[in-house]
């Protein structure tokens, strides 16, 4: 006994034999205890959705769930029946039509620079129409639509409220007509394709022939012009392999132009029509692809003729 008055050798007995108990009756008790916990929070987890799902939610809660599956299925539906487009129209047609109701319906188009597309044709690629609102209107996009018809530049767009819109264009021009697979189109000088060509207008242009000579045409016809008189003699301009030009003239004369240096080659052709009428013989083709020499082709009727003159002329001298 203690000073207390209490057992102390008992107590130490205690201690001893818990200390003796095997270790496997020790971690069987932890393991015991760690499945009894997770047990408990399994259970507690339970409860909470439980109690979620036996409807401890606000008032009205159900009706707005229901209302975001429904919403869910029609978008749903919308996208897979493609019926997005017509939705987004319906509702721009709401948009406008209150905007239309306070006055702001686009009641007036100023139209301005437009010579080869009609009043009509601007207005509809535009997308302007009866019940377009003037807040609304996306000038951006307006000038981008005018854009793609081929012969609209550029455009200005202004919103003049309540009702009024101010449209100018800056139209491309016919430049030349190019013949490609046996089609003939209308191109302006950046090789733009404006529109087949159909128009008795567009018969004086120049015609460029071959691949790629769409975009090459400026710059032959711009060398072109500082020869008015050689100029005026051209039927067509060939494009051969992309590369160099042949011109075909309308007597039918073919001149071979050179891949590089064209200004040298078209002043050699030049100077040689001033001093011997070259152009206007009987000859096929005026090769100038060699920088140091002009190679002349004779017409089969022109080279017999020639031929025979060499023969009189040879007869004459042994005579």
């Amino acid at each position: 006994m203690d000073d207390r008055g209490c057992l102390a050798q008992p107590l130490k007995w205690i201690a001893r034999l818990r200390s003796r108990l095997p270790a496997r009756v020790s971690g069987r008790r932890a393991a015991d205890a760690k499945t009894v916990r997770a047990r408990s929070r399994v259970a507690r987890n339970m409860d909470r959705w439980s109690s979620f799902l036996e409807g401890k939610w606000p008032r009205g809660s159900g009706i707005a769930v229901s209302g975001l599956i429904i919403l869910a299925s029609i978008g749903y539906g919308s996208v897979r029946g493609d019926h997005v487009s017509h939705i987004l129209a319906g509702l721009r047609d709401a948009r406008d039509g209150i905007a239309n109701a306070a006055g702001f319906r686009v009641v007036s188009v100023a139209l301005s620079g437009n010579h080869h597309v009609s009043r009509e044709e601007v207005l509809a690629t535009a997308g302007i129409a009866g019940t377009t609102s003037l807040p609304f209107l996306d000038v951006e996009q307006v000038r981008e639509h005018l854009k793609t018809n081929p012969w609209i530049a550029d455009a200005t767009v202004l919103k003049l409220y309540p009702g009024e819109l101010q449209i100018s264009v800056k139209e491309r021009e016919a430049f030349a007509l190019w013949q490609k697979d046996g089609r003939v189109s209308v191109i302006a000088d950046d090789g733009t394709v404006l529109e087949p060509y159909v128009a008795p207008r567009m018969v004086r242009l120049p015609l460029v022939v071959g691949q790629g000579a769409q975009k090459k045409a400026k710059q032959l016809l711009s060398l072109l012009d500082r020869y008015p008189t050689m100029r005026d003699f051209v039927h067509a301009s060939v494009l051969v392999g992309e590369r160099r030009w042949n011109l075909r003239l309308k007597n039918g004369i073919d001149v071979r132009l050179p891949e590089s240096d064209m200004v040298g080659a078209l002043e050699r052709l030049v100077a040689l029509d001033r001093e011997k009428n070259l152009i206007t013989r009987d000859i096929v083709t005026i090769d100038l692809r060699l920088a140091d020499r002009v190679t002349v082709r004779l017409s089969n009727a022109a080279a017999q003729a020639r031929l025979e003159a060499l023969k009189t002329k040879k007869k004459g001298g042994s005579a």
